[in-house]
């Protein structure tokens, strides 16, 4: 579940923009689009130019979803941590924190270039 309401640790996993679910396209502004996408095992985390959007998907039929929305206006700093050497489970993290105090610390496991979703980050950041 991803709840970005609360400081957590999400264990993500990359996904084809393709994939991304198309209630999320209503979701966005002119001039605004997606550069990455995440999912748990029915939740998502949308990176676009603009911000974050997690897509919780609730109860038994999944019918429910949240949709939260994280500016990058609002954040105040990030650190990105590449996996290491001959890990059996490589897995990269992105923590983020913002101006409110929140942070959010990301996990992504499979094969996710941190180091260029930090690059966009920052376009979007300073």
């Amino acid at each position: 579940m991803i709840n970005i309401s609360k400081d957590s640790v999400f264990n993500l996993k990359p996904i084809p923009l393709s994939d991304v679910r198309s209630e999320v396209s209503a979701l966005l502004i002119d001039g605004e689009k997606t550069v990455a996408a995440f999912k748990t095992v029915r939740d998502q985390l949308v990176f676009t130019n603009k911000r974050i959007i997690s897509v919780d998907v609730q109860g038994f039929t999944g019918k429910r979803k949240s949709y939260s929305s994280l500016p990058y206006s609002k954040v105040q700093f990030y650190s990105v941590q590449t996996p290491g050497f001959a890990e059996l489970v490589p897995d990269a993290e992105l923590e983020l924190m913002f101006s409110n105090g929140f942070t959010a610390h990301f996990e992504i496991r499979g094969d996710c270039n941190i180091i260029q979703l930090g690059k966009i980050i920052s376009e979007f950041v300073l």
